[in-house]
């Protein structure tokens, strides 16, 4: 019999993912799709600097791939865990492709903390509890988690101007 891994353990994958996004010149955000029996089937980085891509954001990405792999049936029995909270653009590419649970480490407000007025960053106050609210279906939203807060932020520190 598996066992599944925990929030926290699939929290440290996607931060993991986020690392190689930014060694590979991109903002350090990272995502990972988990299937119902709780395999990693997808993970993703940020790739809007090195693809020039606007809507190059991890969620966003990794949801347009999973819409292509699996069912709508199939992706609201999945969950998204994601280094930082999900911006306004990402929340809408989750709920559009069906994903029935998020997990995040860091919320919007403490990435605002992080970025400042930088440039490549200008974070929404629009956090995806209240995007997915707007909706007609329970998207379960996990996080921020305490217990990753210090690994998420440090992928960040000496990154934003």
């Amino acid at each position: 019999m598996k066992i599944k891994r925990s929030h926290i353990e699939y929290l440290i994958e996607s931060i993991a993912v986020s690392k190689q996004a930014r060694k590979a010149g991109n903002t350090p955000f990272g995502a990972i799709l988990v299937d119902a029996a709780g395999d990693i089937v997808l993970s993703q980085g940020n790739v809007e600097l090195t693809e020039s891509n606007c809507t190059g954001h991890a969620e966003r990405t990794l949801m347009e791939q999973a819409s292509k792999r699996y069912s709508r049936e199939e992706l609201w029995h999945f969950t998204l865990y994601t280094s930082a909270e999900p911006c306004a653009m990402c929340a809408g590419a989750i709920y559009w492709g069906n994903v029935g649970t998020v997990v995040y480490g860091i919320s919007e407000k403490r990435l605002a903390e992080l970025t400042g007025d930088d440039e490549q960053n200008p974070t929404l106050d629009l956090p995806c509890r209240i995007v997915f609210a707007q909706g007609r279906k329970p998207i379960q939203v996990i996080g921020p988690i305490p217990e990753v807060e210090e690994a998420a932020v440090a992928v960040h520190e000496g990154y934003w101007t």
